[in-house]
């Protein structure tokens, strides 16, 4: 395929995802929001456990994806006990089950560990779209996390492709720069300005400067984070699920970093 075409398949997927996620993000409720969640976490721990543990393992990816399904449920009831219950028996189950596999050639935690990690990262974090639903004007939140997330990752893209020379972390991600990285900070801090200030008025402006620049560094950090997962494997991509753009894990990577950020920012700081 070649470079043209690859652009075209990599705008086209991207669209037509953008548009059907606003679509139920804006009309849909919060429980049509969490049930595209509960489906987004299983294709994306799907993706997970396919890097991290290949064929086989039967018992310990079950185990992951019945608690990992189990956690945007108790972000919809809003109850905390529910939420640490589910965490606490996650961990304790998963080392149930990790206890009546082993052998003392198998005596390695390696394998709880990535069950508990992959709950957490793309569960546990995920399911943060459903807390930013609930909040006051919950859609428009949402959409500021997409705003910083995508137009900062297209920014980086194009800005990288002209003049990016400098590599930022080769040994994780070798296609970022420097110069990549500058431009998605720039455009995910002026987007979340111009968002803020049209769309979220009632909040002074600054807050917003402040989230898309301390949010556009979050998610590279999330997407470099997911790399280094990939790399470790000898994966370029989580999988082929979205042409043009990887798995759904190669898009959320930065998205559920960023998502507990301004979360957290607006209860924390705004109030």
């Amino acid at each position: 395929m070649t470079q043209k075409n690859s652009n075209l398949q990599r705008w086209i997927t991207g669209l037509v995802l953008a548009a059907a996620l606003l679509a139920i993000i804006i009309f849909g409720s919060l429980e049509v929001l969490t049930i595209l969640i509960a489906l987004i976490i299983s294709g994306g721990l799907w993706e997970y456990n396919r890097i991290v543990f290949g064929t086989g393992f039967l018992k310990e990816k079950t185990t992951g994806i019945i608690f990992a399904l189990l956690i945007p449920g108790a972000f919809y009831l809003g109850d905390f006990q529910i939420l640490a219950a589910t965490l606490a028996f996650m961990v304790m189950g998963t080392f149930i089950i990790f206890m009546w596999k082993v052998t003392e050639k198998t005596l390695d935690v390696m394998n709880v560990a990535k069950v508990v990690l992959g709950v957490v990262y793309v569960s546990f974090l995920t399911s943060h779209f459903i807390l930013l639903r609930k909040l006051e004007e919950g859609i428009y939140w949402i959409i500021l996390v997409l705003v910083i997330a995508i137009i900062g990752d297209t920014v980086a893209l194009y800005v990288g492709k002209s003049l990016g020379k400098r590599k930022l972390i080769p040994a994780v991600s070798p296609g970022k720069t420097v110069e990549g990285t500058i431009g998605l900070i720039a455009g995910s801090t002026l987007a979340a300005f111009l968002y803020g200030f049209f769309f979220l008025s009632s909040i002074a402006v600054f807050h917003f400067v402040i989230v898309g620049f301390t949010g556009s560094i979050i998610g590279q950090l999330g997407d470099l984070g997911e790399s280094a997962i990939k790399r470790h494997y000898g994966r370029k991509d989580a999988s082929s699920l979205l042409p043009g753009h990887g798995g759904l894990l190669d898009r959320l990577d930065s998205l559920i970093f960023v998502a507990p950020f301004v979360y957290y920012y607006r209860v924390f700081v705004i109030g």
